[in-house]
């Protein structure tokens, strides 16, 4: 499985933008799909997941009520759609693939390249 992401920009506090994480394979639906996020000098942290059936979601408590993660399976892609967006939100953002976890436990069988997202004040 190869993913790829995209959508990342440039936006002020309280804009929007969604993220797009397209991925190759038959077996897309198998698995977990996650979003997770690096900003400079912190460690990555989980953000959202979706399990394969596209009904079972995970949300970290800093996104919640702003961030929906969504998928589509005849597309092979999964989606995070980002609203009210502050400074804290900037990072570089990567989808990730696991046949076994869903949320914040994922280790990612197979990881996008990144897509960076930034919020200025």
């Amino acid at each position: 499985v190869q993913l790829q992401a995209s959508g990342g920009g440039s936006v002020q506090a309280g804009g929007s933008l969604k993220l797009s994480c397209a991925a190759s394979g038959r077996t897309f639906r198998s698995y977990h799909m996650g979003w997770f996020r690096q900003a400079p000098g912190k460690e990555r942290e989980f953000v959202a997941a979706i399990a394969g059936n596209a009904i079972v979601t995970r949300y970290a408590d800093s996104v919640k009520g702003r961030f929906t993660i969504s998928r589509d399976n005849a597309k092979n892609t999964v989606y995070l759609q980002m609203k009210s967006l502050k400074p804290e939100d900037t990072a570089t953002y990567y989808c990730a693939a696991d046949s076994l976890r869903l949320g914040a436990a994922m280790r990612g069988d197979y990881w996008g390249q990144g897509t960076q997202v930034t919020v200025s004040s």
